[in-house]
């Protein structure tokens, strides 16, 4: 007796080609995303604060110049990006653009003084002592914008540091609670592109420290330093203003 044998069927397995090609899309789908995430971030730091960027003769008044630290020479001077912000903080005072001149930067090591170096410049530059007031614990943007409005009050302000870096700075006192125009230094040596490539990941970082509010490595409580250089200001104004109209 013959017996007949059905003949069985076996799935044929998906190819894995099929897989691949779906990870790779979904794979380039998410690199999209991210990328284009990271540059609407870089493109909100970059691009919101470009209204309030202005030449040096041309800048509105505010109370105070807030110069951001740029690192020192091996001799302890100012190197020559932190003397060019210098200078323009030293020519707004001089043409009354401000009264007082916040000096932010870092601190941290007794071999390592940026504000002092800022304000012995100034001084050496013909800028009164008692116009300057120092802040020691500027360790980064974002900390010097949030310790100038916390630790010194500060509500309007100049910044002034490089070109390429003054529309993050502007952003991140901004979201300090700062209301503030800016006036770029010049960039110009070898290695002003290396900066200006910093910045993509530098303007990320600002972004997330102004969303979640972070708050600076040292704080402390209020300061009443740059209260009273902006005092004296108005006070040294009044009694030239009394001296012009022979005010009795």
């Amino acid at each position: 007796m013959l017996s007949v044998t059905e003949p069985t069927t076996t799935r044929s397995p998906r190819p894995r080609r099929s897989w691949r090609r779906r990870l790779v899309v979904w794979s380039g789908l998410v690199v999209a995303l991210v990328v284009a995430l990271v540059l609407g971030v870089v493109g909100w730091v970059q691009w919101s604060p470009q209204g309030q960027i202005f030449k040096a003769d041309e800048v509105p008044s505010r109370p105070v110049a807030l110069v951001l630290g740029a690192g020192l020479q091996p001799d302890g001077s100012p190197s020559l990006y932190l003397a060019r912000r210098l200078d323009i903080a030293r020519d707004l005072y001089e043409r009354d653009r401000v009264q007082a001149i916040l000096v932010s930067g870092d601190n941290s090591t007794p071999w390592h003084d940026e504000p002092t170096a800022m304000r012995d410049w100034l001084v050496d530059n013909g800028v009164p002592d008692d116009a300057i007031v120092l802040d020691h614990a500027g360790l980064n943007t974002h900390d010097s914008c949030v310790r100038a409005n916390e630790i010194f009050g500060v509500t309007e302000a100049t910044v002034i540091t490089q070109d390429y870096h003054l529309p993050r700075a502007l952003f991140s006192c901004k979201h300090a609670g700062i209301d503030a125009v800016g006036v770029g230094a010049s960039a110009a040596n070898g290695e002003v592109t290396k900066y200006r490539t910093r910045e993509f990941g530098a303007s990320v970082k600002a972004a997330w420290d102004a969303l979640t509010g972070r708050e600076p490595e040292h704080l402390g409580p209020r300061e009443t330093a740059l209260d009273e250089a902006l005092e004296n200001a108005a006070l040294d104004d009044a009694v030239e203003g009394c001296r012009l109209i022979d005010c009795d």
